[in-house]
């Protein structure tokens, strides 16, 4: 799963350049999307293998990316490995960001960036 991690950078930063994102704005994306599937890889599933939802869209302006997953939801951080600086990373690289328990299993991690272009 851990090869995920770039493939869906690289296409989520396509994705956003060709929506007219700048460098500046193409890093912060690069870096939060970045975060967002590295904690599905290392949180969600445990050793098993699972699925990452990815959505990105142009809205008004401002690109919206919906990274998800069907695996454990939210823990504690006692219960899960590392040191906790993911969400703070995307926290301060998006302009908005939401995070929630999905109805059915899982977490959901909603980031918007807004567009200059």
């Amino acid at each position: 799963m851990s090869d995920s991690i770039p493939r869906v950078r690289h296409e989520v930063s396509d994705f956003a350049a060709c929506a007219g994102a700048s460098e500046s704005e193409l890093d912060s994306v690069r870096l939060a999307v970045s975060e967002a599937v590295t904690n599905v890889v290392r949180h969600a599933y445990c050793d098993d293998r699972g699925l990452i939802q990815v959505m990105a869209c142009v809205v008004h302006g401002e690109l919206w990316v919906l990274v998800d997953d069907d695996g454990r939801g939210l823990r504690a951080p006692s219960d899960s490995p590392g040191l906790g600086l993911g969400l703070a990373l995307i926290a301060t690289s998006a302009d908005g960001l939401d995070i929630f328990e999905r109805g059915g299993g899982g977490t959901a991690v909603r980031m918007r960036f807004a567009l200059a272009g």
